[in-house]
């Protein structure tokens, strides 16, 4: 079976900024060690055709925070 890689935008990151937009959320069924905080789409799409993972974008409301509704 092959592995999944969940992924999201940042965020905080200004407009027209070169800066890497996503970040590595969670890993799933891959023997992985990710040391990058933040990364470009195109990183991401080589690491997870090099180890034959299945990439998923996490989608987020952006205007609702969303650990309003979390109890700890």
């Amino acid at each position: 079976m092959a592995g999944i890689m969940f992924y999201r935008e940042r965020t905080k990151i200004g407009e027209g900024k070169k800066s890497p937009r996503y970040i590595l959320v969670a890993v799933s069924g891959v023997d992985l060690k990710f040391y990058a905080k933040h990364v470009r789409k195109q990183e991401l799409d080589q690491i997870a055709a090099a180890v034959k993972a299945r990439l998923v974008e996490l989608k987020a409301d952006k205007k609702k925070k969303q650990h309003d509704d979390v109890e700890c």
